[in-house]
């Protein structure tokens, strides 16, 4: 695999990563807790893969500029700060709702992950979107 198809498995990894996440939380609501496990267990290994990928990517690229005019510079800015601050905010959140499940302390966690599953899903999605306007946009 080369340099040049890093970002387009970081959107890949992204977007499996918010696929197992809504998994998991369907998994949860419907009392699977088996099933939960699994597929938050894959969505935190899609998401550290991604940060792995996405680190030897930019380690060896740089910053990638957008050249995007018009409208969509505005939008792809506010994206990608939101997107830049919550996925720095995100993964102390992750591990922090993680080690309460391995704690058995159910209620902290749940209590946690009620805020961290929409941010997780919210820094997974906008990654993509970040991605197809940096790559794919015409």
């Amino acid at each position: 695999m080369n340099t040049a198809s890093l970002p387009t498995l970081n959107a890949i990894l992204n977007a499996t990563s918010a696929c197992l996440v809504i998994a998991g939380l369907i998994g949860i609501k419907t009392r699977r807790i088996g099933s939960h496990i699994l597929f938050m267990s894959l969505a935190l290994v899609a998401s550290a893969l991604f940060l792995v990928s996405y680190l030897i990517y930019h380690l060896q690229v740089g910053s990638v500029r957008f050249l995007g005019t018009g409208w969509t510079r505005p939008v792809y800015f506010t994206i990608l700060i939101t997107h830049t601050i919550l996925a720095i905010v995100i993964v102390p959140l992750i591990l922090r709702t993680v080690w309460w499940a391995s704690r058995r302390q159910f209620a902290a966690h749940t209590a946690l992950a009620r805020k961290t599953v929409p941010l997780w899903l919210y820094v997974s999605i906008s990654g993509v979107v970040v991605y197809w306007m940096l790559y794919r946009m015409p």
